[in-house]
């Protein structure tokens, strides 16, 4: 069982993982295929040739992503945490098997970056579908 500290710090996770995504996708798509993650990485560019709408599409995607994650953060109960959860581990679990089957044209840091990283939002977004332990009663 996980406590509801412990899910506000998820939630607030995913939020700033959706932010970083939606925004540069959506408002810089050439920048984001050519430099995600950042920091000299190209991990979208190495997957296939540029599409302008498949980069926005993505953008819109975390945008909306973003809209949902910060209403549940500023209004979290045990059912919207467990439901924008859903979501992101629905979404997470497929975009993680496509990434685990296209590491190719990947340094092997950039290999490891990429599966820490998208494992790591996976799990943030288990930790909201896990039950959440009671608080004491006093």
């Amino acid at each position: 069982m996980i406590g509801r500290p412990t899910k506000r710090i998820a939630v607030e996770a995913l939020a700033i993982s959706a932010a970083f995504v939606g925004i540069w996708a959506e408002f810089a798509p050439r920048s984001f295929y050519n430099s995600f993650p950042g920091l000299g990485h190209r991990w979208v560019s190495a997957a296939g040739p540029y599409d302008e709408h498949l980069v926005r599409d993505v953008g819109g995607l975390y945008l909306a992503l973003l809209v949902i994650t910060v209403w549940v953060a500023v209004r979290p109960t045990a059912d919207t945490l467990r439901m924008v959860g859903s979501g992101w581990l629905v979404f997470h679990l497929a975009h993680l098997a496509f990434h685990l089957d296209h590491l190719d044209g990947l340094s092997t840091a950039d290999k490891i970056g990429n599966v820490v990283s998208l494992s790591a939002v996976l799990l943030l977004a288990l930790v909201l579908v896990l039950p959440e332990r009671r608080a004491a009663i006093d």
